[in-house]
């Protein structure tokens, strides 16, 4: 067998074009396979199929490189779920931009590796311009903002509580029962004490008790604030907790992974208010920035608060190549080998500019409304509360959690639709999080109807031939099409691919068309 052409290098271009057209082909073709957002039959089916599909991972002889790109990317492709499907809605999982993904590739096929100047001369130039950028944007007051790359808003926001415990010790994290649970993890992982989750009953971190935690706590302390929470997109009053901060000579880190693009949109930017006020703040553009994974970013107001990342390795960074003007790399990550993520970011950029990256999030935000405005409108269904960002809670009206819990699954064991959970208010709702820019109003018309048929498929499906005397309360808390006297108290599962157990409710407590919002401290991730 001859050598393998490589990607890079005067040749690498020609010998990427052909195994590229294998690749868009083969994603073609299992996306058709596919047809959805996701394959039907969950993993049950999901599973065996690849395995037969792939196997054996390991030949003894290869099969090629046209065979084995066909075959695994169709196989993948066949069993994906889509982002880019508008009834794949359940995650921040955004459908990447297709001059994003191509940049990617040039990534790949370059392969510089961000530990060293010698070996990304051009693309840690690149970076430290975007760093510097994009940090601008966060704090456009401050005389060296500055920011570092990372894998997503999780490591942001471990680099943010490792910051902070090296200028001040054993730092006390304060936030919210809204946080993501990323701050609790890396308290753990850092030696941290455990954080103190102060309320958030409407959603968002109450200030009241947050006051109270930091006049009781001793000090040192870091509050973390949310800018857009992974279950309802809220964004906590972030200048009110500021105020606080100074006033208890807090520090504040801002976890905005997921609302922070919001900055780039002259209409939304003011939900944002005070972020330039925290101590460092995460930013993640591999949700509401339409990249694809990884491309999260920690920035500081000023440069200096990176110096404790400093790290020495004399192969990378020796003092003497330091001192004759070789950039040192190795403080710009806890990471040593990294791939130049900066690249595709730097590309979408430039390429869409302020306006065009406006347009994209000030139209996902208003298919969001436009979501809320359609579920208020449906019997049917019940509304948590408008969106915030693009994040919308519903749930068919006068359900039960089981019920509710079971139309998500079903829908995803059928292959029509990706919903996420919630819970909020006490109550368990299917999460809608819209990230797709070219989602229609006819699509989610067709997602709403997707809902309401299959619960109503279940209902059908368990209230078919009941004997007299039962009732359907321990299912939905209602009894439609029924007369008073039938129930279904001792009603055995007969829906396909559903345990029985899903189909015995307790009974339900009546609820509201549409709730005012009002999740306690237990209902929201810790």
């Amino acid at each position: 067998m001859p050598t393998p052409p490589l990607a890079g290098g005067l040749g690498g271009p020609a010998a990427l074009r052909p195994l590229i057209d294998t690749v868009l082909t083969a994603l073609h073709d299992g996306a058709t396979l596919r047809d959805g957002p996701l394959p039907a039959g969950g993993p049950d089916t999901v599973t065996p199929r690849t395995r037969t599909a792939t196997h054996p991972l390991i030949p003894d002889h290869g099969t090629g490189p046209h065979h084995a790109l066909r075959n695994l990317v169709t196989a993948l492709a066949a069993g994906a779920a889509d982002p880019a499907h508008p009834h794949c809605a359940a995650h921040l999982h955004t459908p990447p931009l297709a001059l994003a993904a191509a940049a990617d590739l040039a990534a790949s096929a370059l392969n510089p590796s961000m530990d060293s100047w010698d070996q990304a001369p051009a693309a840690s130039a690149l970076e430290a311009d975007l760093t510097t950028a994009l940090a601008a944007e966060i704090y456009p007051h401050a005389p060296s903002p500055d920011a570092v790359i990372t894998t997503g808003g999780t490591e942001a926001n471990q680099l943010a509580l490792l910051l902070a415990r090296e200028r001040h010790g054993p730092v006390q994290t304060i936030c919210g029962a809204n946080a993501h649970h990323s701050v609790t993890r890396a308290a753990w992982l850092l030696g941290l004490p455990e954080p103190v989750a102060v309320p958030a009953p409407t959603g968002t971190l109450d200030l009241a008790a947050l006051d109270e935690a930091l006049t009781e706590l001793h000090r040192p302390l870091l509050v973390v604030a949310t800018a857009g929470t992974t279950d309802t997109g809220e964004i906590d009053p972030l200048d009110a907790i500021a105020d606080l901060c100074a006033t208890h000579g807090a520090e504040l880190h801002i976890d905005a992974a997921y609302g922070g693009p919001l900055l780039f949109s002259p209409t939304h930017r003011t939900l944002l208010h005070g972020l330039d006020r925290a101590h460092s703040v995460t930013l993640d553009l591999h949700k509401l920035g339409w990249q694809p994974a990884s491309a999260g970013l920690l920035a500081v107001p000023e440069r200096h608060h990176l110096t404790p990342l400093h790290h020495h390795a004399p192969y990378l960074n020796a003092d003497d190549d330091t001192e004759a003007g070789l950039p040192d790399l190795l403080g710009r990550s806890l990471r040593t080998t990294r791939r130049p993520d900066a690249l595709k970011i730097a590309v979408t950029l430039q390429a869409l500019g302020r306006t065009g990256l406006a347009d994209l999030i000030d139209r996902t935000l208003a298919t969001a409304h436009h979501l809320a405005d359609l579920v208020t409108k449906n019997p049917a269904l019940d509304l948590y509360d408008h969106p915030t960002i693009s994040t919308v809670l519903l749930r068919p009206t006068g359900a039960d959690d089981h019920t509710v819990a079971t139309v998500r699954r079903t829908l995803l064991q059928r292959g029509h639709a990706v919903l996420g959970r919630a819970h909020a208010e006490g109550r368990l709702w299917l999460k809608v999080t819209l990230l797709n820019p070219h989602t229609t109003p006819q699509d989610l018309q067709a997602l709403l109807d997707l809902i309401t048929d299959t619960t109503a498929d279940l209902l059908t499906d368990t209230t078919a031939d009941l004997p007299v005397g039962t009732t359907t309360s321990h299912l939905t808390g209602t009894t439609p099409d029924l007369p008073a006297s039938t129930t279904t108290s001792h009603l055995t599962a007969t829906t396909p691919d559903l345990p029985a157990d899903h189909l015995t409710r307790p009974p339900a407590t009546p609820t509201a068309t549409h709730p005012t919002p009002h999740p306690t401290e237990s209902d929201t991730p810790r």
